[in-house]
């Protein structure tokens, strides 16, 4: 079940008759040379810990490291209970549970880096809020991770998911793109739909920049994995509505990986540039605008 790019895996997924995340489970466990039940209970604990670091936050604000951030996930929480919502139940709670992770992180609790720190809240948010609404139940969801780490994979594997090496649209869009293809087979869409679903959400968030206000893993961190949760929900609507993307995945990952080594290296998580820069981001790090 090995497969080096999206296209193998296409072939094997249709040549077998599964799903994105069969093929995977079935390849973790010849990987790692364990069985089915320790993959899953593995992938279980990770599960577990994203569930507590989404609700964390929302019973009680953490304050960050660094003070920039704390209080966020509990006040969109509550400021979205009003007549002021503007998105639907799903995204609203995805969003929220999303910055609780970012909280969680930067405080120095205990998260999982999926695929990266700095885009840490994007899966825990898109799955706690699909298993709320849909009535996934835990192995459900598992699979859903396992679809998203398929897509991890071939990130890591023939581009990038790091910051420093790509900009953010190698973490945030990583992770969104894990997420779309997530969705859509939880959802009941095709492997083609899930890959197409992560190729329009590389495309979206193409040239993203990492520009860490005081070198941490805050702000804009924080509101980042927001757009990448919001940016995954539609791409996999789009993607199950059968609209398909120009640019196939394995080009897609390319593309992204070439802009990211073109960025300037003050866009690639140094802090020197974009919000870091900025008169008021220069406080943090002491760098001159």
């Amino acid at each position: 079940m090995e497969f080096e790019s999206g296209i193998e895996l296409l072939k094997l997924c249709e040549k077998e008759h599964k799903k994105i995340a069969h093929v995977m489970l079935e390849r973790e466990v010849a990987e790692g040379k364990l069985t089915t039940k320790e993959v899953l209970e593995q992938l279980n604990i990770s599960w577990e810990i994203m569930k507590k670091s989404s609700v964390i936050a929302l019973k009680e604000p953490q304050k960050s490291m660094g003070g920039l951030i704390g209080g966020e996930a509990k006040k969109f929480a509550e400021a979205t209970k009003e007549d002021t919502r503007l998105c639907g139940d799903t995204l609203t709670r995805a969003v929220a549970y999303g910055l609780s992770v970012l909280e969680v992180n930067a405080s120095m609790g205990l998260i999982v880096a999926a695929p990266t720190a700095g885009s840490c809240g994007v899966i825990p948010g898109i799955l706690l809020s699909m298993q709320e609404t849909y009535g996934f139940t835990d192995e459900e969801i598992l699979e859903g991770l396992l679809t998203a780490s398929a897509v991890g994979y071939l990130f890591m594997r023939n581009a990038s998911v790091s910051g420093a090496q790509a900009g953010c649209q190698a973490e945030v869009g990583a992770a969104s793109a894990m997420g779309a293809a997530a969705i859509v087979e939880l959802l009941g869409g095709t492997p083609s739909q899930a890959l197409h679903a992560a190729s329009i959400a590389i495309s979206n968030l193409l040239g993203l920049v990492c520009d860490p206000i005081g070198g941490l893993v805050e702000a804009p961190c924080q509101s980042r994995n927001t757009v990448g949760i919001s940016n995954a929900f539609v791409c996999a609507q789009m993607a199950l509505a059968e609209i398909t993307h120009v640019v196939p995945f394995d080009e897609m990952l390319q593309v992204m990986f070439k802009v990211g080594c073109r960025m300037p290296v003050e866009l690639r998580e140094t802090a020197l540039g974009g919000n870091a820069a900025s008169p008021t981001g220069c406080k943090f790090n002491g760098c001159h605008s």
